[in-house]
């Protein structure tokens, strides 16, 4: 069986002639199938460029034919254009083409003509569903896949009847992109209009209402890194998340919300979308310390022999992939078989009902800074389910179905609290009332805590100061 696709301007006259051939020999030849993309004129370069960079290919012109081998465990084989293809059938069926200059530029004229009417009633369609638009990028992620099925039941989206999911994975395998698309196609989700999937950044961030950055560098040694390997990593970063604001400034919309979740970089990712979307208010920007603040949870609970859900109000202090502190100062555990019992929402100070100090200052802490290490070399993957579980938090926080007394964790943009310099993406107790997030005021800064956060205070600068290097040598500056 062949199978082929064609792909062209909608206005080139060529196009015309090789659809009309195609067109011929599938009517006429039971095993010769086509497919055809007639893309705008105005989207035909950038189109072309993707389309050959992702599959090794060198083509200039319009159309372009190649064959599908997907059936047989391979990509598409190039054929080439208009004259290939005349070549090709010709040489294998025996068929030619006699159509002349005439004709096919009256043909060209009607495909630019439906393609254009194609395009309008599909603006019109999304306009009149309100699409709510998500973008996520790092899509090929273990956090990615358990993320997906569990997003549609968050409270910020959960009454838009219309969502567009897209899917972001930069240079990675369109093959890969394209299972990730059929496995959520076949999830059925109602509210689900399309899922687009993109291995390059062309088109990112289009009219995005959300965007969850889930990219990640993961270093799977377990020994220090060198400080040159760190410099290469931070210049990695730097390179990425510039170019991700630039487009989050240009495509999305002014109200979008973003949130960066991983395992490197967290805030210093935060702070540099910030800096390359100026028109859009800081605040809709946060950095989700939520993961670690729930791996906190874990180790109180299981030495206070209650759920994790029975501790609350853990606060998470400074550069969450690097130098952070938890602190447990207005740490509460419910449901405690203590001395002390109480009615139903009755808590207790966690720093009251631990009464090894020595565990709280060594082995809790390395548990939780190993935590999801010890996760990850038992799965040979990242800890997807919490991190999904965070963002799920977060989310639900955002959109004011938690109760506003509750404190979470979150990297946000500084105003100069807690002596933090103003603009310095660093984690602080936060509420969510209505829709937005405030910084908890009512917190004691002791000289221990001080010194702690001073810590995480040089290391964000060092790396945004190592970022900043990386952009001063950057040529599009």
């Amino acid at each position: 069986m062949a199978k082929f696709v064609l792909a062209g301007r909608a206005d080139c006259p060529h196009y015309a002639k090789t659809e009309l051939l195609a067109d011929l020999l599938q009517k006429i030849l039971p095993d010769f199938h086509i497919h055809k993309i007639c893309v705008h004129p105005s989207d035909w370069q950038d189109w072309l460029e993707g389309t050959c960079s992702s599959n090794g290919w060198k083509h200039e012109s319009s159309p372009i034919v190649w064959r599908e081998l997907i059936d047989r465990g391979g990509k598409g084989m190039l054929l080439g254009g208009f004259s290939d293809f005349l070549e090709h059938v010709q040489g294998y069926y025996g068929i030619t083409s006699d159509m002349g200059s005439e004709q096919m530029m009256k043909i060209a004229a009607e495909n630019l003509q439906v393609t254009e009417v194609l395009m309008e009633e599909a603006a019109r369609q999304n306009q009149s569903l309100q699409v709510f638009h998500i973008w996520i990028t790092g899509a090929l992620s273990p956090t990615c896949y358990s993320l997906i099925p569990k997003l549609f039941t968050t409270e910020l989206i959960r009454d838009i009847s219309t969502i567009s999911l897209h899917l972001l994975d930069v240079n990675s395998s369109e093959e890969s992109l394209l299972g990730l698309k059929m496995e959520t196609e076949d999830l059925a989700l109602s509210q689900l209009h399309e899922v687009t999937v993109h291995s390059d950044m062309t088109w990112a961030f289009q009219s995005a209402d959300l965007i969850l950055f889930l990219d990640d560098w993961p270093s799977n040694s377990e020994t220090p890194v060198e400080q040159g390997d760190k410099d290469h990593m931070v210049s990695q970063v730097a390179e990425r998340f510039r170019s991700y604001g630039r487009l989050v400034e240009a495509n999305a919309q002014k109200d979008v919300r973003v949130m960066v979740a991983g395992d490197s970089y967290v805030n210093l990712k935060c702070s540099l979308l910030i800096e390359n979307a100026p028109s859009v208010d800081p605040c809709r920007f946060v950095a989700m310390a939520t993961q670690l603040e729930y791996e906190a949870r874990a180790q109180l609970a299981e030495k206070l022999s209650v759920k994790t859900t029975d501790i609350t109000d853990i606060i998470v202090w400074g550069n969450i992939s690097g130098s952070s502190h938890v602190d447990l100062q207005r740490a509460k555990v419910f449901r405690y078989k203590g001395s002390i019992w109480g009615p139903t929402g009755f808590s207790q100070q966690v720093l009251e009902m631990i009464y090894d100090k020595k565990w709280l200052e060594t082995d809790f802490l390395s548990l939780v800074a190993l935590r999801r290490r010890a996760i990850s070399l038992k799965t040979n993957r990242t800890a997807a389910n919490s991190a999904t579980n965070g963002i799920l938090a977060v989310l639900n926080a955002w959109s004011n179905c938690y109760s506003s007394r509750e404190v979470f964790s979150l990297g946000v943009v500084s105003s100069g609290n807690f002596g933090v310099p103003a603009g310095l993406v660093f984690s602080v107790p936060v509420k969510f009332h209505n829709g937005d997030w405030s910084v908890c005021s009512d917190i004691t800064i002791n000289d221990e805590l001080r010194s702690k956060l001073g810590v995480a205070i040089n290391e964000l600068l060092v790396e945004k100061n190592t970022a900043d290097g990386v952009m001063k040598n950057d040529p599009v500056n």
